[in-house]
């Protein structure tokens, strides 16, 4: 008897395809990239700028106010009135015998309130002119690699009256000879190299030297008016030399040690220097001051 034929059976299995996930993470993960990267360029600025930079950024990016800042109503609001006891808008004439009308009276109380406008902005405009003097002074001097190490003997800092450009004597390294009025050859070269700037600054400078006190039992080999008073003229003859107009210089003049850098030790090496000092800009007389 034959067996039967067995059919033979074939299962072929598709496999479904995996659906498109798309490019989206793609383009998050770019985003996050390019993120740190502007971070990190962010960090790298912040610790290559100096406190002066970032302080002038920051008076750049600040907001002004359009309102007048001065006490009174003069420009502003009230426009130049006042209110009175009783808590109403005062408006008398002036009186008329005294010469002045009430337009004239109007003009020259808007004529102060401008003149308040710009004493209260000059401080902040000086402000932002000293952080731009320091910027360009120590440009000058970054141009000079043979007096990279007098960094520390050079000490430029914004004070009440405008800028002090230092030269400060430091232990091992002075920038006069032991009481001498003339420099170093060192210290010639950094006032050669910041001339050229201090010409092209407006401000009007002034020459002060000091000097450290002397030590109990010490001799002093040249009297301390005469050697800070000489080394301040040195200062101002080089400066002069170098193109600075004699009309740009307020005053030339040794404080001897009257004045340490260090009141609680005037002993150190620090107190013995000479100060360039690039004067603010002396604020706006008032109008009909001489009337």
């Amino acid at each position: 008897m034959d067996k039967p034929i067995q059919p033979i059976i074939i299962k072929k299995v598709k496999k479904a395809a995996h659906a498109h996930h798309g490019g989206a993470w793609k383009i998050a993960y770019a985003d996050f990239v390019t993120a740190m990267m502007a971070f990190f360029l962010l960090m790298w600025l912040i610790s290559m700028t100096t406190q002066e930079q970032k302080n002038g950024l920051a008076e750049y990016f600040a907001p002004t106010t359009a309102l007048s800042p001065s006490a009174s109503g003069a420009g502003g609001m009230l426009m130049g009135t006042a209110l009175d006891t009783s808590g109403k808008k005062s408006s008398a004439p002036r009186d008329t015998a005294k010469g002045t009308t009430k337009q004239e009276d109007g003009a020259q109380r808007t004529s102060l309130g401008r003149a308040n406008d710009r004493e209260v902005s000059r401080p902040a405009a000086n402000e932002q002119a000293n952080h731009s003097a320091i910027a360009s002074i120590r440009q000058a001097l970054q141009k000079m690699p043979e007096i990279a190490e007098l960094s520390r003997n050079i000490v430029i800092e914004p004070t009440k009256d405008g800028v002090d450009v230092s030269l400060v004597d430091q232990d091992g390294r002075s920038m006069f000879p032991e009481g001498s009025v003339q420099p170093y050859e060192r210290t010639r070269l950094v006032l050669e190299a910041i001339a050229p700037t201090l010409r092209r600054l407006p401000n009007r400078l002034s020459v002060t030297g000091h000097t450290a006190a002397a030590r109990p039992g010490s001799v002093r080999a040249v009297e301390p008016w005469s050697l800070t008073t000489g080394r301040a003229l040195a200062v101002f003859e080089i400066l002069s030399g170098a193109g600075l107009p004699s009309d740009g210089f307020v005053s030339v003049a040794g404080r001897a040690d009257t004045e340490p850098v260090s009141p609680d030790n005037p002993y150190l090496a620090p107190n013995r220097r000479v100060t360039i000092t690039l004067l603010n800009a002396e604020p706006p007389l008032p109008p009909n001051l001489f009337r």
